[in-house]
């Protein structure tokens, strides 16, 4: 009975595995292709000067990483139903033996119970049971006369009643059956589908790759022009970091000098601080977007340039590409602590939460103020979209003090 009982329990846990399997797939297939459309629009809005732009090459980057992706979740989805129909066709080959022993079973037991009834029948008007019972020597002998007439009957009963029990089994079996057919047929055909979907995937993705191609080649031809625009972004990106580098490292200097020190001289966090710092830490991989809507475009850390592959840079944050006029929000409760303009990027605001720091650059318009208090999910400004390349794209950061993080860690479900 523990060994049944282990086996059931072990069935139903891979049961709700698959299911929590399927159902986590699906999930990311939704992502993903909300990802692909979003990203299909950000390009159809650069289409025009595609020729001559380095973000429609972003947006196309992006879009070839979500539909390979998508690819990839495809083909885990056919190997789990591959897994669930090879299952499938063992218990359908399990139920068919037993099935057919079944029907063996009823066939002998049927034969058995005919040959006691025609035995019966036979031996009906040569013996009368009384008369079985009363011509015994003695009592004794009597008595096992009649056990042995109610086994006789018992017996005959039995193996009546074994009869129908098999039947009754063998009918919920043989429905059984007809349900694990028509399941695997379905799970055939979602495998059909499956294959068709990969099909059309990896044709998009060829599809894209070759549009990026073709872009590249275009814009290569023009390299000397580009290399020009992409220092000059450098310069910019140095200065950017340097200015945010040297206003945090001002905020932490003006916070150290309003907190209290212990009495081991060492400066803490006062426990208004240390609990909106612990707050925030215990959110990591929970944050909200800084966008209602928008796609990781630049990743953080170093990386090689999408065109010019002998180009390095390295982002201290993300880059997420967005609608025209989107809203930008704080991704966390925490006060403003500085509100300042970069040359050529727009407006930039950095949120105190505590030792973190958050950074928002690439504000057209800012809707708070130095000092406000603001909450997770309220309005910091509105995002700028860049004339020279209608570029529209908010820039966002993470600090833990003197350190940077990786923001897509902490994010909610960031790609």
């Amino acid at each position: 009975m523990k060994k049944n009982s282990f086996l059931f329990s072990l069935l139903f846990i891979s049961y709700l595995s698959i299911g929590q399997n399927k159902d986590v797939l699906k999930q990311q297939k939704i992502v993903l292709e909300k990802e692909i459309n979003y990203t299909t629009s950000l390009l159809n809005k650069t289409k025009e000067n595609k020729n001559s732009s380095l973000v429609y090459i972003d947006y196309l980057d992006k879009k070839i990483s979500s539909q390979e992706r998508l690819l990839q979740l495809l083909n885990i989805e056919q190997n789990l139903l591959k897994k669930q129909i090879f299952k499938l066709e063992n218990k359908i080959l399990e139920n068919e033996k037993s099935i057919n022993n079944s029907e063996k079973e009823i066939i002998e037991l049927k034969k058995e119970y005919g040959e006691i009834i025609y035995s019966l029948q036979r031996n009906k008007n040569e013996r009368n049971d009384l008369m079985f019972i009363i011509s015994s020597e003695t009592f004794n002998q009597a008595y096992k006369r009649i056990l042995f007439l109610r086994e006789y009957s018992r017996a005959r009963k039995a193996q009546a009643l074994q009869i129908a029990k098999n039947q009754d089994s063998l009918a919920i079996n043989k429905e059984r059956l007809f349900s694990q057919q028509q399941l695997i047929k379905s799970k055939k055909e979602q495998n059909q589908e499956i294959i068709s979907n990969k099909k059309k995937s990896l044709n998009k993705v060829l599809i894209s790759k070759d549009e990026k191609n073709i872009a590249v080649s275009k814009l290569k031809k023009s390299e000397q022009i580009f290399l020009k625009k992409i220092k000059d972004h450098q310069k910019k990106s140095i200065k950017q970091k340097k200015k945010i580098k040297k206003i945090i490292e001002e905020e932490i200097r003006l916070a150290r000098e309003k907190i209290k020190r212990d009495k081991d001289n060492k400066i803490t966090l006062t426990p208004e601080a240390q609990l909106l710092s612990d707050k925030f830490s215990s959110n990591k991989g929970k944050l909200p977007w800084p966008l209602e809507q928008g796609v990781i475009i630049q990743k953080y850390g170093k990386q090689k340039h999408k065109v010019f592959g002998n180009i390095e840079t390295f982002n201290n944050g993300i880059n997420i590409a967005t609608n025209q006029n989107a809203v930008i929000r704080s991704v966390f409760d925490g006060t403003i602590s500085r509100i300042f303009f970069i040359k050529g990027e727009g407006k930039a605001v950095l949120i105190n939460h505590g030792e973190f720091f958050t950074v928002y650059s690439g504000l057209e318009e800012v809707k708070v103020k130095l000092g406000d208090n603001i909450l997770s999910k309220e309005e910091i400004g509105r995002v700028l979209t860049r004339e020279n390349d209608n570029r529209t794209e908010l820039h966002f950061e993470i600090w833990q003090g003197y350190d940077k993080q990786d923001p897509s860690l902490w994010l909610f479900e960031a790609f």
